[in-house]
């Protein structure tokens, strides 16, 4: 739950999801009390590419397509796999649709053990062979330590970063042209600006990194806007494979478990510890912030629960508090702070990502190249990409 002190005086709630005012301090709502957020799921959910019929045909598009490119090669797309109950549904659905996948898991040091089994499971049970990258442990942890230092609010930028580098890599190396994506709209289409930061900027990795880092980042794999803007012009293009399904939490589950001897976590991206304690702890407590808001607001919208339903979810902690100590003793000693340090830094006044520098400058200025140099095809590629992240 979100502390007291996050409380405004004029706190108002959405009377179709329980997006507030405390979620995004520009929420707007309309005279019936309906925030802006239900509009705007409805907006996207109801566009005409998203009916049954259409969600069909391009299922069997993109399917076609990751076939045809991966003719007479050994995998015909990537698919990363961390355990959780969306990537192991992507797995199942390439299973059932013929897919030759690279999976892939990445690991950065914070796998929980049921992660690790149900990894094993689902690919057991669906005859995928699993590559595992591990990332450099000695740099992964000072990027996470510096972001802690930093005090901004996205601490998973690190990881994603690197991890989307190393995806990206590996495809062009093995040749691979489609990229699955486990999002699904159904349950996290909706998100406030400014609870997450975006996860291509390199300036501001490496202004935070050389602020309170200790480590060259060497060999690090990286994922900047010109990194895109490279694979992309090696055709490597990523699918978002739920997006062609129905998507409903309670079937899916029920599915993993009962074919691939999947177990549930306790909350979502619960698989990893650092995932864990930042989302239940960190950003509760520190920023204000309560992921699980938007999460069950979408399942509402998608009426996959009752709004009655997710109050009393909310009503409930994060996940179990004594498992938040231990977690919060593991993850100090892990990343090399005290206790009372680690206590210090979680204490410590929160600074915007933006104090330490962005891309912006970079990105607009690719904006205005791609306007006379490149050809049709990869300007609006680049167009695209550039404008979705300088909108945030």
């Amino acid at each position: 739950m979100i502390p007291t002190k996050f409380l405004p005086l004029d706190y108002k709630q959405c009377t179709k999801s329980v997006m507030d005012n405390i979620s995004d301090p520009n929420i707007t709502f309309d005279a019936e009390g309906i925030s802006n957020y239900y509009y705007q799921y409805q907006k996207f959910a109801s566009e005409e590419r998203f009916t049954p019929e259409n969600k069909k045909i391009g299922l069997e598009r993109v399917i076609a397509e990751m076939k045809e490119a991966g003719k007479g090669k050994k995998y015909d797309c990537l698919l990363g796999l961390s355990g959780g109950a969306d990537s192991s549904y992507m797995a199942w659905i390439a299973k059932e649709h013929g897919l030759r996948p690279l999976v892939v898991h990445f690991d950065y040091g914070w796998n929980t053990d049921l992660a690790t089994s149900n990894i094993e499971n689902v690919t057991k049970k669906l005859g995928f062979e699993l590559y595992t990258y591990v990332i450099d442990w000695p740099i992964i942890r000072d990027l996470q330590r510096s972001y802690y230092k930093a005090s901004v609010i996205d601490l998973d930028v690190p990881a994603d970063h690197t991890i989307f580098g190393s995806i990206f890599q590996i495809a062009k190396k093995m040749g691979i042209k489609h990229l699955l994506n486990g999002t699904n709209y159904q349950t996290e289409l909706i998100m406030p600006k400014g609870w997450n930061y975006l996860k291509t900027d390199l300036i501001n990795i490496k202004n935070i990194h050389k602020k309170f880092g200790e480590l060259p980042l060497k060999g690090v794999p990286t994922n900047g806007v010109l990194d895109q803007i490279k694979y992309r012009l090696h055709g490597i293009v990523g699918i978002p494979l739920l997006y062609y399904v129905d998507y409903n939490q309670k079937d899916v589950v029920e599915l993993l478990q009962r074919e691939l001897g999947w177990r549930n976590y306790e909350g979502k991206h619960f698989e990893n510890i650092f995932t864990r304690f930042y989302q239940g702890v960190v950003l509760p407590n520190k920023f204000g912030v309560d992921k699980r808001k938007p999460h069950l607001s979408n399942m509402i919208f998608s009426g996959q629960i009752t709004r009655e339903e997710a109050l009393v979810e909310l009503s409930k902690p994060t996940y179990d508090l004594n498992l938040q100590e231990e977690d919060k003793d593991y993850i100090a000693k892990k990343l090399g702070f005290t206790t009372d340090e680690f206590e210090i830094i979680l204490n410590q006044e929160n600074v915007a990502h933006e104090f330490y520098g962005t891309d912006a400058t970079i990105r607009q200025k690719i904006y205005n190249w791609t306007s006379w140099f490149l050809p049709h095809k990869y300007k609006m590629m680049v167009k695209e990409k550039v404008l979705r992240d300088l909108n945030g």
